[in-house]
C-alpha cells in the first residue's frame, strides 16, 4: 500500500471478505499483475491494502462476473484501464492542444478495445438468450399441446 498513514489499512482477509472471494484469489491477482503489491513489504509481513486496493478489486471482480472475461481479457481490460487514467491525469495538467490531440489519439484505440470486449459479450449473451427463448417457445408448444390431452393416470 502507498498510502498515507491516516488511511484506512486492511489485511488480506479482510479484503477477500469484503469483496466476496478468497484470499488466493487476491494472491493470484496480484502475481497477474492486476493487483498492486506493496513492493516495500517486508518478507513475512502482512499484506495491508488500501481503500483504493479494495475498490480496484472489487471493480476487476464486478467486471469478471458481469462481462464473463477470460483472465487474459481482463488483464487487458485493466491494463487499457490503467493506460486511460494516465492518459486522464496528462490532460488535467493542462497541456497545449497537440499534446491533447495525442492523448485523443492514444486513448481511442484503448476505449475501441474495451467497447470490442464489451460487444463480443453482448452478442454472446443474445445468442445464449435466443437459444433460451426458443427452447422456452417448444416447451410452451409441449404444454398446449399435453394440456389439451385428456390425463391418464398410470396407477
Amino acid at each position: 500500500m502507498t498510502a498515507q498513514t491516516d488511511e484506512q489499512a486492511y489485511r488480506i482477509g479482510e479484503v477477500a471478505e469484503r469483496v466476496g472471494v478468497t484470499t488466493r484469489t487476491i494472491r493470484y491477482y496480484e502475481e497477474l499483475g492486476l493487483l498492486g503489491c506493496d513492493n516495500e513489504r517486508p518478507k513475512g509481513a502482512h499484506r495491508l491494502y488500501s481503500d483504493a486496493d479494495v475498490s480496484r478489486l472489487q471493480e476487476l471482480i464486478r467486471l469478471r462476473d458481469l462481462l464473463g472475461l477470460s483472465l487474459e481479457e481482463l488483464i487487458e481490460l485493466a491494463e487499457a484501464e490503467d493506460t486511460r487514467a494516465g492518459l486522464r491525469n496528462r490532460w488535467e495538467q493542462g497541456p497545449d492542444d497537440a499534446e491533447r490531440l495525442r492523448i485523443v489519439q492514444q486513448a481511442t484505440p484503448l476505449v475501441e478495445r474495451q467497447l470490442a470486449l464489451v460487444r463480443a459479450r453482448q452478442k454472446t449473451l443474445a445468442q445464449f438468450a435466443d437459444s433460451l427463448q426458443e427452447r422456452l417457445g417448444e416447451l410452451n408448444k409441449l404444454n398446449a399441446e399435453l394440456s389439451e390431452k385428456p390425463v391418464r393416470s398410470e396407477a
